[in-house]
């Protein structure tokens, strides 16, 4: 058994203040025996205002959130999986980074946001993601003590064939942060995320923003830890604080040898006129 830590948060306009929370749950979660913290999407800063949020969005070399959570990291010798921070990249345009950072306050990978939320909701709510945000294009693993970890970001969730690839890199455990929505959240979020751990006979670590934020938004919280066979071992409601949950790496081979379809899956050939 490994066990894990979760961070749900409602980050605001003030990156420090957030970096404080974050460094604190690092803290708790060495306190709690946790060997990794995952923590939200935009853990650093949740601002809708671009032009407010532009002066704090800056490269990840030059970032204070993400040098404290280095070195919380390890001064407390914990891994961190942390969500994403919006961080400057050379083109001008900003990206939706998640970095996986080991023991020793060095960063093991980093996985940029694939899938841009550009959505207009029945509630009035309108995103355009793609607009300040440059996509990623690579799927990301690392080996950690928890085994193979796969890295994505929220919105991500909603797209199959990033979880397939995934699931074909023998992922033990898939990271997937978020800042859902209220609306699609009570529609989707659950089910979404055992849907993720069954298909892919991994752990997902969703760790998730909640509550009512500085820049007016609301994000739907319940952070989850969801098993290999979907079973939800942790749902954090809609409090803020520090879960735990337990990571037990031969459930995964077990649940692989009792439903293998990652050993089964075929390719399935496009069929039809384009």
């Amino acid at each position: 058994m490994v066990r894990v830590a979760v961070l749900q948060m409602t980050s605001g306009i003030d990156p420090m203040a957030n970096a404080d929370v974050i460094v604190a749950a690092v803290g708790q979660a060495r306190q709690g025996g946790a060997a990794m913290l995952f923590t939200p999407e935009m853990s650093g800063l949740l601002d809708r205002d671009r032009k407010r949020a532009e002066p704090h969005i800056v490269a990840e070399g030059q970032s204070p959130v993400l040098a404290a959570v280095c070195a919380a990291a390890r001064a407390n010798g914990v891994w961190v999986a942390l969500g994403s921070l919006a961080v400057a990249a050379d083109d001008g345009k900003w990206v939706n980074r998640s970095f996986l950072i080991d023991d020793e306050g060095a960063i093991s990978v980093r996985y940029d946001k694939m899938h841009m939320f550009d959505v207009d909701l029945a509630s009035g709510e309108s995103w355009r993601e793609s607009s300040a945000y440059r996509a990623g294009s690579e799927v990301v693993t690392a080996e950690t003590p928890l085994g193979r970890v796969g890295l994505t970001i929220c919105y991500d969730l909603r797209f199959p064939a990033l979880f397939d690839a995934l699931g074909r890199l023998a992922c033990d455990v898939i990271a997937i942060p978020a800042a859902f929505t209220v609306p699609t959240g009570r529609a989707h979020w659950h089910v979404l995320q055992r849907a993720r751990g069954i298909e892919a006979s991994a752990y997902v670590v969703a760790a998730a923003q909640t509550g009512t934020h500085d820049d007016g938004r609301s994000t739907f919280g319940h952070s989850l830890v969801v098993d290999p066979w979907g079973e939800v071992l942790l749902d954090m409601g809609i409090e803020q604080g520090v879960g735990f949950a337990e990571i037990d790496l031969g459930r995964i081979s077990e649940v692989r040898a009792q439903l293998p379809s990652l050993a089964n899956r075929r390719d399935i050939p496009r069929s039809g006129t384009p």
